[in-house]
């Protein structure tokens, strides 16, 4: 029977797997060759640390170790299979092989290759040839480190269900025999969209989950900083990353002042601008600037820029709405979409009145291509509020209220917020 694990090395070797996991799993689906072994080899290396450690020590260099220790374990199981099962014998060879000519010792790892190994993960997780669910669900697990049950937690649904995604994900990456590489710079910049979009994807999720979000966008703004940091090591400059990792920290800038202690809602004009995070704010503005510079940002650039002058406005009064009208027609250029127009109809709204806003935004819903949006109605019947028109803004709060899924916890702060909204219009 192992000896019992000192509380202070078992938080020790809890904090290791929170670091180092992820640099860990990477390096071991290079040396393995298959995910799902590379994964088992590291629970079970992790677990050797429990029960080798407190008689010999934490070592040095905790990370080769690991390393070593896991590829050793799955060599081990992959002999013990080949007994049994005749089909294995060749995938056992291909594997020790592959592992002999890395000739990974403790001695030979460096920083540099395990940080690839660390980019390739990304890429494969994020491969287009993957559900979106499974992209998202996979990154967190793989990349990221976080549990099944962290993730189904976040996401509102059920460890099982949760387990299904990277279940299938990892099915689609065996049985489509996706690479394990960085994609080569031809399309490099196609499959950088993808993983860009499930960072943010990652971070929209946590940002709309009040209550249960601020992990999943913690996670998503580390994970768009990890994929800058790996292109820089790697001399590939790619504006749109820092746009997005600029994008993300502005938006999450204002959390705290997001809700009220009850969870209510609080729009951005009402906001209490102290409770900002100056810091993220500072970075974000940095990030933002650097990618506009280059001359070949895109939509998350765009979206940081119009973000970043909301986070240098000291008051709504003082909000250069005619930039952000600017910003918004030149996302229009680039990404045409309802939703933008939608936003810029607003800023219209802000600069040039509420009339002229209006105008644009009954246009969008002629067009129906927002007619079931409930944002867009909530829009719709505030500058009908401002203008006086009390009978249709009471009636676009109540279409937007319709619109909400009954029993969705993530919409409940709309909900009390439209209905605050009808409480004062009466």
């Amino acid at each position: 029977m192992p000896a019992p694990v000192p509380e202070q090395l078992s938080r020790t070797i809890e904090t290791l797997y929170r670091s180092e996991s992820g640099r860990v799993l990477a390096t071991l689906v290079r040396l393995l060759g298959d995910l799902d072994l590379a994964e088992e080899a590291m629970h079970e290396a992790f677990a050797a640390a429990l029960e080798s450690w407190p008689q010999a020590g934490i070592p040095d260099s905790p990370r080769p170790w690991l390393i070593a220790t896991a590829r050793n374990k799955a060599i081990d199981a992959i002999r013990r299979r080949t007994r049994f099962d005749g089909t294995q014998k060749d995938f056992a060879l291909y594997t020790e092989a592959r592992s002999n000519e890395a000739r990974i010792h403790e001695a030979s790892l460096d920083d540099e290759e395990i940080e690839d190994d660390r980019l390739r993960l990304i890429f494969t997780c994020c491969h287009p040839a993957l559900p979106p669910e499974g992209q998202v669900a996979l990154t967190l697990r793989e990349v990221c480190g976080l549990t099944t049950e962290e993730i189904a937690r976040a996401f509102l649904v059920s460890p099982a269900t949760l387990a299904q995604r990277i279940v299938r994900a990892k099915a689609v990456i065996r049985d489509k025999a996706i690479p394990y590489q960085v994609p080569v710079s031809q399309e490099l910049s196609a499959r950088l969209g993808a993983v860009l979009q499930v960072v943010y994807l990652i971070f929209n999720e946590g940002y709309t989950a009040e209550t249960t979000g601020a992990e999943l966008s913690r996670e998503a703004i580390r994970l768009g900083r990890l994929l800058l940091d790996l292109l820089q090591l790697h001399l590939i400059d790619e504006p749109e990353v820092m746009g997005l990792v600029g994008l993300m920290l502005l938006q999450e800038s204002r959390r705290a002042a997001r809700t009220s202690p009850d969870g209510d809602l609080i729009l951005l004009d009402d906001q209490d601008r102290s409770l900002w995070n100056r810091e993220q704010i500072a970075e974000g503005i940095s990030l933002t600037e650097r990618a506009l510079r280059s001359r070949r940002f895109g939509a998350y650039t765009l979206q940081a820029a119009i973000a970043a002058v909301h986070a240098e406005s000291s008051s709504p009064a003082s909000t250069d709405w005619r930039e952000v009208k600017l910003l918004y027609d030149r996302l229009l250029q680039i990404h045409p979409s309802p939703v933008v127009e939608l936003n810029r109809a607003v800023a219209v709204a802000m600069c040039e009145g509420p009339e002229q806003g209006l105008r644009l935004i009954d246009g969008l819903l002629a067009r129906e291509h927002l007619a079931h949006y409930h944002l867009a109605h909530a829009a719709r019947a505030d500058l009908c509020r401002r203008l006086g028109r009390i009978p249709e803004a009471r009636a676009s709060y109540e279409k937007a209220l319709a619109l909400l899924v009954p029993g969705n916890d993530r919409q409940e702060p709309d909900r009390r917020f439209l209905v605050r909204r009808l409480e004062e219009l009466k």
